[in-house]
């Protein structure tokens, strides 16, 4: 199934959940985009985006709070996707939502 949508997530981090949305756009193998959420400001373009299958992946460049890359990787499931997040130096969180 296409990732290709609006997507309403939650990510569950050490500072609490951090609602986000992600508009995905699947071509392919490839993966582009754009993450937004209060807490990160303005929207922020996804680079490296994989799509295999059900399977996703794409990293965000992040300056707001605090300048780091998240690592995303996640599944599809329908209107649902999940997966993790690797918060630089902060460890991981994980995430979940559904398409919008």
């Amino acid at each position: 199934m296409s990732a290709t949508g609006t997507w309403n997530v939650t990510m569950s981090t050490p500072m609490g959940a951090q609602p986000a949305t992600l508009e995905l756009s699947e071509d392919g193998g490839a993966l582009t985009g754009t993450m937004s959420s209060a807490a990160m400001g303005a929207a922020m373009d996804l680079s490296d985006g994989k799509a295999d299958g059900n399977d996703l992946a794409w990293t965000v460049a992040m300056t707001q709070p605090m300048p780091m890359t998240l690592e995303f990787t996640a599944t599809v499931d329908g209107d649902s996707i999940s997966g993790n997040v690797k918060l630089g130096s902060f460890g991981d969180a994980t995430f979940e939502g559904t398409r919008g």
